[in-house]
């Protein structure tokens, strides 16, 4: 017979563990989730993967995750940082944000941060800023290996337009700069200009249509963002008359990669964009766990005739309809 002494013993340590566990189930985190527009495809799909780490990661480790989706309709930087600082007025445990302005946003992230509510960053840094970590490709890079696909596509000569968007979203001042640092390399080469418009897919390809009709002897477009292929008929020219590589590799873009239009895709990992987000801040708040470095390189992957049909069934998991 087990003595009453050790029979106490026994049950308070049960009781303990009880109710560590019942308390590790009912612990739970929001995570503020700030992309540019909610207009655009990529955080959309942004959207989706932090919706899926809440629940994955969730189960995983006995904890409740909610996503407070607090994007602004079009872009505004300044309804961005609105959001941060709502966000942490709400309570929010965590906040990831793509920061369409660094500069606008910037105050609003080092004030979430003095308050206690750690900050990262994806696709579009705020470098300046007091955020932990920021996860997105290389911006610099990308540019060059756009610049590199297309040089090699056009035949290393030709007048080349770069399609940005927002002029002052800092990853794509950064990738504009690496497409022109390639293009250097390549005399026969000449870059006609960058040109900007609003991030939408409507003002993206009526500004190539405008650009088109005012430089009919540009024969490469460098598109540092995929933003004209969401819609449809946007490239005008005969498919391969004028060669263009872009980022990004959504669904509706592929089409322009089987009809020929587009010579490449490269894909960024848009998904990963807020499911990795979701990792990086449960890391952060929940384990005390900082990440190796501050900036989180993600890579880029190629889309083009030989794999866009096994790429695009990705989409079914991702962006499902």
């Amino acid at each position: 017979m087990i003595p009453l002494s050790r029979r106490i013993l026994l049950a308070t340590a049960f009781t303990v563990v009880v109710n560590v566990a019942l308390h590790a189930a009912d612990k739970s985190y929001t995570f503020g989730l700030v992309a540019k527009s909610q207009g655009n495809a990529v955080f959309q799909v942004a959207r989706v993967g932090a919706e899926a780490a809440a629940r994955e990661l969730g189960i995983k480790y006995g904890l409740k995750i909610r996503i407070d989706w607090r994007t602004p309709n079009d872009e505004d930087a300044q309804k961005q940082a609105e959001a941060v600082e709502q966000l942490v007025l709400a309570g929010a445990d965590g906040i990831a944000i793509s920061c369409s302005d660094a500069n606008k946003v910037t105050d609003a992230i080092n004030s979430a941060v003095k308050n206690g509510v750690p900050v990262a960053t994806f696709d579009s840094d705020a470098p300046a800023s007091k955020r932990f970590v920021t996860y997105g490709v290389d911006d610099e890079q990308c540019g060059e290996r756009v610049m590199i696909e297309l040089a090699q596509v056009m035949g290393g000569k030709g007048v080349v337009a770069i399609l940005a968007g927002n002029q002052n979203a800092p990853n794509l001042q950064k990738r504009a700069a690496g497409v022109r640092k390639e293009a250097r390399k390549h005399p026969g080469i000449q870059i006609r200009d960058i040109y900007y418009h609003r991030e939408t897919p409507q003002d993206a390809a009526a500004r190539v249509e405008q650009v088109m009709q005012s430089n009919p002897d540009i024969t490469g477009w460098a598109m540092i963002g995929g933003w004209p292929l969401f819609t449809e008929n946007a490239l005008k020219w005969p498919p391969g008359s004028v060669k263009c590589i872009s980022v990004d590799a959504l669904p509706a873009q592929l089409s322009y990669v089987r009809s020929g239009h587009v010579q490449m895709l490269l894909a960024q990992q848009c998904y990963q964009w807020g499911y990795h987000s979701v990792e990086l801040l449960l890391n952060k708040v929940h384990f005390k766990k900082n990440p190796a470095m501050v900036r989180d390189i993600s890579p880029l992957e190629a889309v083009d005739k030989s794999n866009v049909d096994a790429y695009a069934k990705n989409w079914e998991k991702w962006l499902p309809k």
